[in-house]
């Protein structure tokens, strides 16, 4: 299969183009800069040269190939203050595909999230946003746009990922929480830190993809979650651990000038399971969990970026 990925070069791309490749399928990744385009021909990848608002790009691309898993997303802007606007930009991608895919019965798998679904109980593959004009609701407008797009003749699904999708090479969530304790010489935590997030290994996460694209039915919500939630306080204790510092609560009030953006994402306490995602395609996550991961000591061999 020619498969299609935007978002080729990213943190969870990276991983879904060589699982794919090793699965027999042919890449095209598209690619905004120099170094992506050169980072998917060494993996194997064909490049196509192009950004997310790109829709000529994205839809010719999309019509020459027999699938598309949707990865990119504007992350610069989303975490600089431009959170609808970004979210904008992967609205029209996501049209734009649909447009071309309609009546092919061509898979398109896109991304999404599991965080804010449900509050208090364990979020499941049933679950459905809750759309109330929030900027942070209108990605979730777009993965259901995404799943109606089966009545339109394409085999479209869903994959809502963890917070966090963890792994050698991490520059996300855990790898700014390791930058924050070295910065102030503690490890923190919000309030008691009993709140959650579900995790996942990236490599398990890539693997669900290309499941996803091979055989996950139309109309498809799929949970890339590999444990249901692990505590921040957990988490604060692996990193004070290694870091020989204190691990320590942090003052809600005081959060956004200790975390800084990572302050609400912090404050969340989310749990979600994973079982019709396996039930239905076999998935079975088999690499280390986020503490074990932490463990190995890769987060901590430099400062993050």
């Amino acid at each position: 299969m020619r498969v299609f990925v935007t978002g080729a070069s990213g943190w969870i791309g990276s991983a879904v183009v060589p699982e794919l490749i090793d699965a027999g399928h042919r890449v095209v990744g598209l690619a905004r800069s120099e170094a992506s385009a050169a980072a998917l021909t060494a993996a194997g990848a064909d490049v196509v040269r192009g950004t997310v608002d790109d829709l000529g790009v994205l839809r010719d691309t999309a019509a020459a190939s027999d699938g598309v898993i949707h990865l990119a997303f504007k992350h610069d802007i989303a975490f600089t203050g431009d959170f609808q606007g970004a979210a904008e930009a992967d609205r029209r991608a996501v049209d734009a595909f649909g447009d071309v895919l309609a009546g092919t019965h061509r898979p398109l798998v896109i991304a999404s999230g599991v965080a804010g679904l449900t509050t208090g109980r364990v979020t499941t593959e049933r679950d459905m946003p809750t759309i109330d004009g929030s900027p942070t609701s209108i990605r979730a407008t777009t993965s259901q746009a995404a799943l109606a797009l089966a009545a339109r003749g394409v085999r479209a699904s869903v994959v809502r990922l963890s917070p966090t999708c963890h792994g050698e090479g991490d520059h996300g969530f855990l790898a700014t929480l390791v930058a924050t304790a070295r910065a102030h010489g503690v490890s923190g935590y919000l309030g008691d830190g009993t709140n959650r997030w579900p995790a996942v290994h990236r490599l398990d996460a890539a693997r669900l993809f290309r499941l996803a694209l091979d055989k996950a039915p139309a109309g498809s919500v799929l949970h890339g979650v590999a444990e249901e939630g692990v505590t921040i306080r957990d988490i604060a204790e692996v990193i004070g651990r290694h870091l020989d510092v204190p691990v320590t609560s942090v003052d809600p009030a005081d959060a956004a000038g200790h975390f800084s953006w990572l302050s609400g994402f912090l404050a969340l306490d989310v749990t979600a399971s994973h079982t019709l995602t396996s039930e239905l395609l076999d998935w079975r996550p088999t690499h280390p969990g986020l503490l074990e991961d932490l463990d190995k000591g890769h987060y901590f061999t430099a400062p993050a970026a």
